[in-house]
């Protein structure tokens, strides 16, 4: 995938938390979290330690950090080289096609409604609080219904590759944002709350939730060359065989089975929260070929984890 160098990026809709590498508590499911994969170090070690060392955290204000991104994020250059940057590319590659998506478009008129994006994106390391609990790559990137906002501990993506076998690249973690960026999507349409209503098992509404926010980002990849920043310049282009292959990877690589197994335990499916590796890539790339956000429902299927 290749990023515009010339592409201005946007940073009043992104967030930052409080730095650091401490240990603290986590609310795992706290106000209706959802999220790629939750607790992901505690299924790993099943001690909850995180990458890295052990200092106490260090919070920063909202203010100072908004204004660290603005400083240091401001073109695609930047996003090449600073992961907090290529979050903001990506949530304005999101904003720009979310809000200009006919189906939701249409949804939202017939509704008397305009489209509203996340509250914020809120980019951290470590651990900052957010109003469904502590978040940190304990928990793993997640979106919190109650205030609207999406956290994403840039540090996750290291786990994903190094525990958790994902390929380092570009749209693999660009999925992880378009995937929560989806379940707001999901908030819009109102139907997030099926999660709550039926929080477990392979056919739960918490495992449909998860499929269709999946389907979500691919939606986004296949329309994400198309999007611009707010001169009409692309964000980003040529999306390769390759790159699809690093995003599939990543949805895999979540997949509750392959961490059931790589935490040293049997397969599970009573258990499942958000699907097997197999349903997770299946729709992925069935967002990737839709023509509706229709062919994402999730609920439509007799069985999410097989189509």
């Amino acid at each position: 995938m290749s990023i515009n160098d010339n592409a201005s990026l946007d940073t009043s809709r992104m967030g930052g938390g409080g730095g650091g590498r401490g240990r603290g508590p986590v609310i795992a499911g706290g106000g209706g979290i959802v999220g790629l994969i939750i607790a992901v170090i505690l299924v790993l070690t099943g001690n909850g330690d995180m990458l890295g060392g052990g200092d106490a955290p260090q919070e920063t204000a909202q203010g100072q950090s908004d204004q660290r991104l603005a400083e240091k994020c401001k073109s695609g250059a930047d996003a090449k080289n600073d992961r907090e940057c290529l979050m903001v590319l990506g949530e304005n590659s999101l904003h720009d096609y979310w809000s200009s998506q006919p189906d939701l478009a249409k949804a939202l008129q017939d509704a008397n409604q305009r489209f509203r994006g996340p509250d914020k994106v809120v980019v951290y390391t470590g651990q900052t609080q957010s109003q469904c609990g502590t978040a940190s790559n304990q928990v793993g990137p997640f979106y919190c219904p109650v205030d609207e906002q999406i956290f994403i501990d840039t540090d996750f993506y290291d786990i994903m590759e190094q525990q958790l076998g994902a390929e380092d690249g570009v749209l693999a973690e660009l999925y992880v944002l378009a995937h929560e960026y989806g379940h707001h999507i999901q908030n819009v349409y109102g139907v997030l709350d099926e999660a709550q209503k039926d929080p477990k098992g392979a056919d739960s509404g918490a495992v449909r939730v998860e499929l269709m926010a999946d389907c979500f980002a691919g939606m986004w990849i296949q329309h994400a060359t198309e999007t611009k920043d707010a001169k009409g310049q692309a964000l980003l282009t040529d999306i390769s065989d390759a790159d699809v292959t690093n995003a599939m990877g990543a949805a895999k690589s979540v997949g509750d089975d392959e961490i059931q197994k790589k935490s040293g335990g049997g397969v599970q499916p009573e258990s499942w929260t958000h699907g097997s590796a197999k349903a997770r890539q299946a729709w992925l790339l069935r967002g990737m070929k839709a023509d509706s956000v229709n062919q994402c429902d999730t609920f439509e299927v007799s069985d999410p984890n097989n189509i």
